[in-house]
């Protein structure tokens, strides 16, 4: 069983069959109101050192929907935040707690909390990776399609964080995902080489083009995120330059499938990354994405905390 939640890459297929069922199970659950408390006594830690709407109020309510509680530890709260090495956070946590979330900036000091740590350690988000929002958009479009295996996922936009994750999770479920961004925003060299190999075994196809029409063409998602990542404020005006044309529009739409859905990790700029007629739209699911989070999130947390591999 895998203790951590850092990368999509971690898991292989069944391992996100699993999260995917499971997400549903307790979804269901959660709909007709039948309790099910697995972390009964159990708690989370969440550290942030970034902001969030959609990571905090899912990570809490999950962990208390699952009978257990959350704890905020602003990283301005911890010692952390003062220099005491991640090793000894990590050690000192694993002491009270039963997992750890982490929203952070380097993928690395989520690498060495996870390795110091004798308790499971979870990917709230990084510069680099965004584990649980893929898990929860896979789980969005298998509900709204019924499968995941030969659908095509066009992502127009920035090569980030979010993109590097869904490239993974793509490739892993055997979906075909065509990435669309200007040149120099390329999502991470090194995840689109081990991702290619994965869509080779799977035999799905994986590309990166500068033109998003091409992306878009046929696809039966169209998906996008900010152009400005946390912590890429600075850059905001060179990017909103280098991004003109890659806004998901109407006519963009024009060229997917005449049934693709519009998906969007929030919060959205309207306007600039995304026309407020598109998103607002009858193909939009980005609320049912967000909704998502919530019960993907529970079933890792269970998997994590608990080792629950029952899928009844």
């Amino acid at each position: 069983m895998k203790k951590d939640l850092l990368t999509i890459h971690d898991f292989e297929k069944n391992d996100l069959d699993y999260i995917l069922e499971r997400s549903s199970w307790l979804k269901e659950r959660q709909k007709n109101g039948t309790p099910h408390h697995p972390l009964q006594s159990r708690t989370l830690g969440m550290i942030f050192e970034k902001s969030s709407t959609r990571t905090r109020v899912s990570f809490e309510v999950g962990m208390y929907q699952l009978g257990g509680q959350a704890l905020f530890l602003s990283a301005n709260d911890l010692q952390l935040g003062r220099g005491e090495p991640i090793a000894d956070t990590a050690r000192t946590l694993s002491r009270y707690l039963d997992a750890v979330m982490i929203r952070t900036f380097a993928q690395a000091v989520v690498e060495e909390l996870a390795r110091h740590a004798s308790i499971p350690v979870i990917n709230g988000l990084t510069d680099l990776h965004h584990p649980c929002q893929a898990l929860a958009d896979l789980l969005t479009i298998k509900e709204k399609r019924g499968t995941l295996a030969g659908l095509k996922l066009a992502y127009v936009g920035d090569g980030n964080n979010v993109a590097n994750s869904l490239i993974q999770a793509c490739t892993k479920m055997g979906m075909h995902i065509s990435i669309a961004c200007p040149r120099g925003y390329e999502p991470d060299a090194t995840i689109v080489g081990d991702a290619m190999s994965q869509a080779n075994q799977m035999g799905s196809r994986l590309e990166i083009t500068p033109d998003p029409f091409h992306a878009a063409q046929g696809a039966d998602v169209v998906y996008t995120d900010v152009w400005a990542s946390m912590g890429q404020e600075p850059e905001q005006a060179a990017r909103m330059k280098a991004f003109a044309g890659f806004q998901v529009n109407a006519e963009l739409m024009n060229v997917a499938g005449p049934d693709a859905l519009v998906m969007h990790c929030l919060p959205a700029h309207r306007g600039e990354e995304i026309a407020a007629e598109v998103i607002d739209g009858p193909r939009s699911i980005v609320f049912d994405q967000a909704e998502n989070r919530l019960h993907t999130q529970k079933a890792v947390l269970e998997m994590l905390i608990a080792g629950d591999h029952s899928a009844t």
